[in-house]
């Protein structure tokens, strides 16, 4: 894969990358493995916050955590979808949404923290909701690429030794991923901000720096929480995202997802029970190179009987709302 883009260069992408390694290495240690200055590291992160929607951000990983996650497609009319949406945004338990199919698909995942907020949502609001036309439900059953696995590094613009240095070291952790109650005003904190220092931390959580620490590294090195980094892909060349809706044979479900998961072009996949087998998002340069992986690699895989795909029309939200610009 290879970056266009006539605002950011190399650099930019393996500072993008690095960050999707560790998010919170500091800029003296992010410059030391790029080979340049801490002053240029910085330079080139306010940038891409301020050009390239850069946000880092902590999130709840639902399938370590064992919790339920939805990938939701509602069908509307057509001069409905953004009001929806918006309606949809503001909700805590939707992480990302966005309009596509013209303007008559509003498609959202959702992570309900309890089985009442799930229930509410899909037997209570959207069956309700005036103007939808047809809703259909997938529940996230497996994930085979996407989460704390960034797309980036697909890329291939930071060498084995450069990822493996910025890496944290390893954290002793027992049992299970969780996150107790009085992790919760951490948690919350980097939700804002995943690069929020220790004496904010602090400051947040009324805990000292070196609890904080520890709390903090477990939940990491748990995979409870994983620190995400948001950008604008158009930024860097890739300007269409779609999701695919694929349909396999449930024999080949696992090889199909498997061989997702290598192709460049998918950002995410997951096994899924619903109207479909998976749901894929796909990020590409334009819709050429759409049609040249619909009937390239994602049609030579043996196994795979239907493919549907939903191009992106807007980004409504994604991990937060209003989506913000540092």
């Amino acid at each position: 894969m290879e970056m266009e883009s006539d605002i950011f260069d190399r650099l930019d992408l393996q500072l993008l990358d690095a960050l999707e390694v560790n998010a919170r290495a500091s800029f003296a240690r992010l410059g030391e493995v790029l080979g340049v200055s801490d002053q240029t590291v910085a330079r080139r992160y306010r940038r891409l916050c301020a050009e390239g929607g850069l946000r880092i951000v902590a999130v709840r990983d639902a399938e370590r955590l064992g919790q339920d996650q939805w990938t939701m497609r509602l069908r509307c009319v057509p001069d409905s979808a953004q009001a929806i949406a918006d309606a949809l945004a503001r909700r805590p338990d939707t992480n990302w949404i966005g309009i596509a199919s013209g303007g008559t698909e509003v498609i959202f995942g959702t992570r309900p923290r309890s089985p009442g907020d799930r229930d509410d949502l899909l037997l209570g609001k959207l069956p309700r909701t005036p103007r939808v036309l047809e809703i259909r439900a997938h529940q996230m059953l497996h994930r085979f690429y996407g989460g704390p696995t960034g797309w980036l590094s697909k890329f291939a613009v930071l060498t084995a030794e450069q990822k493996e240095a910025l890496r944290p070291g390893p954290v002793a952790t027992e049992g299970p991923a969780r996150i107790d109650p009085e992790d919760e005003p951490l948690v919350t904190a980097l939700e804002r901000d995943g690069r929020a220092t220790y004496p904010e931390l602090q400051r947040a959580t009324g805990r000292s720096e070196s609890a904080v620490k520890r709390r903090l590294a477990a939940l990491l090195a748990s995979g409870a929480v994983y620190v995400d980094v948001e950008y604008h892909s158009e930024t860097i060349g890739y300007p269409l995202a779609a999701v695919l809706w694929i349909t396999t044979a449930p024999a080949a479900l696992r090889s199909v997802g498997e061989a997702l998961a290598a192709h460049d072009e998918i950002a995410h996949a997951s096994a899924t029970a619903g109207p479909c087998s998976i749901v894929a998002t796909a990020v590409v340069r334009n819709t050429a190179h759409l049609y040249a992986y619909l009937s390239g690699p994602l049609g030579r895989l043996e196994g795979v009987r239907h493919v549907e795909s939903s191009v992106f029309l807007r980004r409504v939200k994604q991990l937060t709302y209003p989506v913000p610009v540092r």
